[in-house]
């Protein structure tokens, strides 16, 4: 590298000495940034950035959302359960946090719950107390995120409920096995389980499957099973910042590292739960990573993600795949926010927005 270490640090520092609300620098701070950024990028290959500081997005950003990404990482960012025995008290702790919502937003949403049992695999409904006559024969299945390791049970149903109640769904949520106890394939075998059943008894251009982050790669490798094994397709799909390269490949696992205060970090939990979840299964097995699966004859897409997503390189990546492809896909990227964090607060009006998005394209795309 052309400059040493002590230059960096002294360009950095400058840049971060800056006190005007803008930001700007002095002029001859700047030059001196703009000289020594020259110097270490002055050749083909990685790109040497100064250390920022990021301040949140413009007022057109809510404040129910400015809040959400003004906030601190989670305190589970970098836990790191070496049994087990951890890995569950983990899980376990954070169910708790996502059931003690579940009250008031059913409420607020105005739908029930129900468990079923279907294929074997244990499921929730949710039906929105008021279903409008084009939904009434539509069905969509869920797929919860989580990393493949949290939210099981209940705590995986409040992106249902939100599709169920802004859209006015019907929607069955499977309650896939995860690990430590279940790795890889237990999670795809219980989701194609279901949906084998469903399109028995449902017409396919009648549904859609969608789920966000895991649930993203799970929604992509179920349209790829179903093709493998000759299955009827979705009319629709909605996979949500899809972790649709489960290992640390993407422009944005990079870009965005510290700056997503969702995930935080691959190297975090996010890459533990990976090779939890993979086994010793190759994590470019496009049944674990679809991003590597074929594309073609997939059903319509909308994909959802954030600036500071550290899954916006998978999101980007799946798109143009599909488009590249020859398939029906829409991109929704939402100004500043980490991961899936259209998803956090039923009180943000991007909330509201992203999932009406995804009911308008599913209205557009299954058969009433």
């Amino acid at each position: 590298m052309r400059r040493s270490h002590l230059a960096l640090v002294s360009a950095s520092l400058a840049l971060l000495a800056a006190t005007a609300p803008s930001h700007a620098q002095t002029a001859t701070s700047y030059d001196e940034l703009a000289k020594s950024e020259a110097a270490a990028n002055s050749e083909n290959g990685k790109r040497v950035a100064p250390v920022k500081s990021i301040r949140n997005p413009s007022d057109e950003v809510s404040p129910e959302m400015q809040a959400m990404i003004g906030a601190p990482y989670p305190p589970h960012f970098n836990a790191d359960p070496k049994t087990p025995a951890e890995w569950k008290e983990l899980i376990d702790r954070r169910a708790k946090l996502a059931i003690a919502g579940l009250p008031a937003l059913k409420e607020r949403l105005g739908v029930k719950v129900e468990e079923a049992k279907i294929a074997g695999v244990h499921c929730f409904i949710v039906t929105p107390n008021k279903i409008p006559a084009d939904n009434r024969r539509r069905l969509l299945v869920h797929v919860h995120g989580g990393g493949y390791v949290f939210g099981p049970g209940e705590a995986a149903l409040p992106e249902a409920i939100l599709m169920a109640g802004f859209g006015g769904f019907k929607v069955i949520s499977v309650d896939y096995r995860m690990p430590p106890d279940f790795p890889y394939p237990a999670a795809m075998d219980d989701a194609i389980a279901v949906w084998k059943a469903l399109v028995k008894t449902n017409d396919a251009s009648r549904m859609a499957i969608f789920g966000t982050s895991t649930g993203g790669a799970m929604t992509l490798a179920m349209v790829l099973r179903a093709k493998a094994e000759k299955l009827p397709r979705p009319a629709a799909i909605a996979p949500g910042t899809p972790w649709a390269d489960i290992d640390k490949i993407g422009d944005s696992y990079a870009g965005n590292e510290w700056l997503d205060n969702v995930l935080v970090t691959w190297d975090g939990w996010l890459g533990r739960a990976a090779k939890l979840y993979a086994n010793g299964t190759s994590l470019k097995d496009p049944q674990i990573s679809p991003i590597y699966g074929d594309f073609k004859g997939f059903p319509p897409t909308i994909l959802t993600s954030g600036t500071r997503d550290l899954f916006l390189s998978n999101t980007v990546r799946t798109h143009r795949k599909l488009r590249r492809a020859g398939v029906v896909a829409d991109l929704n990227v939402y100004e500043g926010q980490s991961h899936a964090q259209y998803q956090f607060n039923v009180n943000a009006p991007e909330t509201k927005e992203a999932f009406t998005d995804i009911a308008r394209f599913f209205d557009r795309h299954l058969e009433e």
